[in-house]
């Protein structure tokens, strides 16, 4: 069981953050430069929390988790693989449900925070 002391508070942990830049083949535009603090994992390592922040670019994305955000800065966009498109500002909310494919383009540098869930499918029994 949990308690108090197991609830995480972002602005309370020291934490390095990971840089990185999409991977040359999903590169659409721009350098594509990101940074993540990821402040927690859980024990089975499906759910994980923390910061994210990125430089304007595009690249394409295959989400296989669920994803819930908050844009704390810069304005963004969804673009799917059937010609859809949503624009997300800052101080918004979505979800970016698996089995998304499409292009994540930050038009604005960009920061939110993000929980993610990725099922484990080799545990799932179907």
């Amino acid at each position: 069981m949990s308690n108090a002391n197991d609830i995480v508070l972002f602005h309370q942990q020291d934490i390095t953050p990971d840089s990185f830049s999409a991977p040359l083949e999903r590169r659409l535009a721009g350098e594509c430069q990101q940074t993540v603090e990821m402040h927690y994992s859980d024990p089975t390592g499906q759910f994980h929390a923390g910061l994210w922040s990125g430089g304007v670019g595009a690249w394409r994305v295959k989400y296989t988790e669920c994803e819930f955000c908050t844009l704390l800065e810069g304005r963004v966009r969804m673009h799917d693989d059937h010609g859809g498109m949503v624009e997300i500002v800052a101080g918004q909310h979505f979800v970016i449900p698996e089995g998304f494919e499409g292009i994540w383009e930050v038009v604005e540098p960009a920061k939110k925070t993000f929980a993610v869930f990725e099922e484990d499918r080799l545990a799932r029994k179907d």
